[in-house]
């Protein structure tokens, strides 16, 4: 598919998401913001625990990424 496409799609997706917000009552800036918090918090969790072990963040693997940002979303519960 053309990205045109993709974009439109992508963007009807947008609307339907901020009009559910507005029908259950959140506010989706909000909730976005929230969002974004809650990934720099979880990010900068493997950056400090690579950084502690002596590593730099290029030198991770995904899937060591992947359990510390389990370990990240754990802790926070």
């Amino acid at each position: 598919k053309d990205q045109s496409h993709i974009e439109d799609e992508f963007g009807d997706l947008l609307f339907v998401i901020a009009n559910l917000s507005r029908h259950l009552k959140v506010d989706p800036e909000a909730s976005l913001r929230r969002a974004n918090e809650k990934f720099i918090r979880r990010f900068g969790h493997i950056e400090t625990a690579l950084k502690k072990s002596g590593r730099d963040i290029n030198e991770a693997s995904l899937d060591e990424m992947e359990t510390l940002w389990g370990e990240a979303k754990s802790q926070e519960r």
